[in-house]
């Protein structure tokens, strides 16, 4: 985590475009995450949009105190390096799987999700909460990021999640704005 929270410290100092600029979470919102996540139903674990894989390091801390592991989806190659990497380093890999791929062609490999974070290309936020939340458990959790710094961009998202009868939902003003929503438990799947 140290290496990665270096990495991004030196692009925010000199704002250039950092080579490794990888727009991972802040720690706040891991520990954030890795809390939810713990406290989450018996399900899978999927991250959509692993990039350096400083999120699923939180996550594999809250996978080890509860026995659970975590699927992350990135289908960046330069992304893909440095979380391979990343992932090695950490020695994490008995609880992280990393996929190389795009997760709007593999979630339907998924049943029974009972935690999610989304991190991904904002234009497919929707495509991917759509795909998501009928494979939640009930009381399964969706975080979604981004959704206060990206605010314009995800209105219309943020507006379906808000007014989804399936899911209790909330902004939280943490960091960048997280959506947080609870699969409710009197709805069907699907």
């Amino acid at each position: 985590m140290r290496r990665l929270e270096g990495w991004d410290a030196a692009d925010r100092a000199d704002g250039t475009a950092f080579p490794r600029r990888l727009r991972q979470v802040p720690p706040e919102t891991g520990r954030f995450l890795a809390l939810v996540a713990a406290g989450s139903p018996a399900g899978e674990w999927i991250e959509i949009g692993t990039s350096g894989g400083y999120s699923a390091l939180w996550l594999s801390l809250a996978c080890r105190a509860v026995d659970r592991r975590l699927t992350t989806y990135e289908n960046d190659e330069r992304k893909l390096t440095i979380a391979r990497e990343t992932f090695r380093h950490a020695g994490v890999d008995d609880v992280v799987t990393l996929v190389a791929a795009d997760a709007r062609r593999r979630l339907g490999d998924h049943d029974g999700i009972s935690f999610c974070f989304l991190d991904a290309l904002k234009e497919h936020y929707l495509e991917y909460y759509e795909l998501v939340v009928p494979r939640l458990v009930p009381g399964g959790i969706l975080v979604a990021d981004n959704v206060l710094s990206h605010e314009d961009e995800l209105a219309p998202f943020v507006r379906r999640v808000l007014a989804d009868e399936r899911v209790d939902a909330m902004v939280l003003p943490l960091d960048r704005g997280e959506l947080v929503c609870r699969r409710q438990s009197n709805t069907q799947a699907g």
